[in-house]
Formats: C-alpha cells, structure tokens, sequence
C-alpha cells in the first residue's frame, strides 16, 4: 500500500460542513488534486472526551480554538460514522485509498468492517498504548504522527507496535501548532527518527504553504499529509490551515516534481552528459609553435571546449618538446609531444 514513491494524504478532518455531499465533493476534489488518499477520523465527542463544562476541559492553549469545550468542538468537527460507508466507496470509485484514525477501540472495530487498509495514530493519542496495541493487532499499516510526543514516547509507540508482530510502521513528523511556523518544522528530526528506529518517515504538515512537503521528501519521505477542504468560505474547526484544491495541486506537483529531481545515485554517463563535455576543458596549443619548440605556458592553455588532452597531463607536459608543426587553435594530443 506506500510504496517507495511518496504517499500523499488529504486529510478530510473536519472539512465537511456537516453536509455529505460536500464531503463527497471533498474526495472528488482530493483526486482531481493529485492526493493518493483521503483520510477520515473517527470519533464522536463521547469517544474523545466526555461533556464537562469545567477549565480542565475549556480550550486556552492561544489556539484558533480557545474558549471552546472540547465536547463541543469535537461534537461540531466529528464525522457521522454513517458517511464512513458512503465515502469509502466513493473513494474506491475515483481510485483513491481512503483510510481513517480512530480514536478509541469502538472505532478500530468499525473500521474493520468497513476493511480499512491503513490505520492513522493522531498525534495527541500516540500516548494511549492500549489504543495503539489494539490498532497494530489488526496487521495493516500504521501511520503515527509525533506532534506531542517525546523521544520516549516515539519508541514505545514502535514498540508496541511491533510487539504485535507489526512492522509495518511510518512516523511522521508533525508540529502541533494549527497552522504550525516554518521555524518550528525542524524537519531533521524525520531523518534521525528513520535513523535511529529503523522506520520510514514522513510529514503531517501544518503550515500555511507547500513548501514543507518539498523539503521533507528531499529528506526521505515517504508519506506527506495535508488537511484539504473543498472551499475555505465553507469555514469549519480546521479551515483555517486547510489547503484547497487549488493549493493542494500546486503541493502535490512540486512534490513530485521533487520526487523527480532526487532520481537515484548514478555516476552513468548518459549521451547527454557525454555530449555536454564536448564544452569541459582541455589543453590547446594557442600560439604556432614548429617542431623542436618547449612546450610552455605562453603555448598551451586549458581552455573550452574539450576536444584536447585532459588538462590532468598539463604540469607533467611542460618543458617538453613538439615533435611536429602546430597551429594555434589545434587540440593538443600525445603524438604531438616527445
């Protein structure tokens, strides 16, 4: 399912309106985009959180979101699981992998009916091991993003996983600021995390551009994902670092565009590059010289284009002695030499 070429994700999150049909424009938009999948989330507020009007559970983080409840922001934002079924199909039709991240056991069961063929830890549950040992356990591929986490609970989070027998593991690297700033991307990370635990990484991406995905698959990722929206006048809990289709289709040519330009590691000389060193240096005789003549630095240059001999023969011919009668402009060559 990621394969070697970069996996690149729409995520729907709460850029539905509370309308299905504008979801499923979403996907349709997503694959008109370029993206290889939409991805879902799935909850409701009940699963996520519980409906206390406490300070412990009021938003206060200088957030987009502050002064809101999380029961009521996840109530607004969740997607009725009763479009999961819809989507998927849609999804199947127009070719792309729809996937999504649940966000308790209830979830990853459902799910499963519905075959989900990845499975998305978000990045505020990459603590809840419980959580993640009951995803893993399923086989399929796992995606988990590190916006909060530690360097610690990175590791656990792979090794639950793999203790269920689950190798199948990409951490991305994210920054949990909605949007998030380029200063804070610290994209290394993904290199020493791929490093060091033996994974393949890639980018949950929160800023405002494109640029990000682009130096992150000069990196080495191999997943990037974008939260995407169909309209930003639709408006929503995650509009506002959301890219539309239009945006989204510029990220993902360069992306590829990127892709392209890493290519492989190749010392080949192709007939292009054979062709192009027609204009490399090489030693010429730039003044007429008759037979008996020094060779000299007044007579023999390194100059363009490359028809003579390599200018790694310069210090070792000087002093030496033309055998023959050369006009200036000739490429020098070896049997012109004693």
């Amino acid at each position: 399912m990621l394969s070697n070429k970069c996996f690149i994700i729409a995520e729907l999150s709460a850029n539905h309106g509370g309308n299905l049909e504008i979801a499923k424009e979403t996907v349709r938009a997503a694959k008109r985009a370029g993206a290889d999948a939409i991805k879902l989330q799935t909850y409701t507020a009940d699963t996520i959180t519980i409906d206390v009007k406490s300070d412990l559970f009021k938003i206060n983080q200088g957030t987009h979101w502050d002064g809101q409840y999380l029961y009521d922001l996840y109530k607004e934002a969740s997607l009725p699981w009763k479009w999961h079924k819809p989507l998927f199909d849609l999804a199947k039709e127009e070719g792309l992998v729809c996937f999504s991240s649940p966000f308790d056991f209830s979830a990853v069961d459902f799910l499963e009916r519905l075959n989900a063929p990845i499975y998305k830890i978000a990045s505020f549950e990459i603590t809840d091991i419980p959580l993640i040992k009951y995803v893993a356990s399923k086989g399929k591929p796992m995606i988990i993003s590190t916006g909060i986490a530690a360097e610690e609970d990175i590791e656990l989070a792979i090794k639950t996983c793999k203790n269920t027998g689950n190798n199948q593991i990409t951490i991305l690297k994210c920054t949990s600021a909605y949007p998030a700033k380029a200063e804070d991307m610290n994209l290394l990370t993904m290199v020493a995390i791929a490093k060091r635990f033996d994974v393949k990484i890639g980018l949950s991406d929160h800023t405002m551009g494109i640029e990000a995905p682009v130096v992150a698959v000069s990196l080495g990722a191999k997943v990037i994902e974008k939260h995407f929206i169909l309209d930003k006048k639709i408006g929503g809990a995650d509009a506002h670092f959301s890219l539309d289709e239009i945006e989204f289709t510029a990220m993902v040519k360069a992306v590829r565009t990127a892709e392209k330009m890493l290519g492989k590691v190749t010392y080949e000389m192709d007939e292009k590059k054979t062709k192009s060193r027609e204009f490399s240096r090489s030693l010429f005789v730039v003044k007429d010289v008759k037979k008996g003549d020094l060779i000299t630095k007044e007579n023999v240059r390194s100059i363009r284009p490359g028809y003579g001999l390599h200018p790694k023969y310069y210090e070792n011919i000087l002093g030496k002695i033309f055998t023959q009668v050369v006009i200036r402009g000739e490429p020098l060559s070896l049997k012109m030499i004693e």
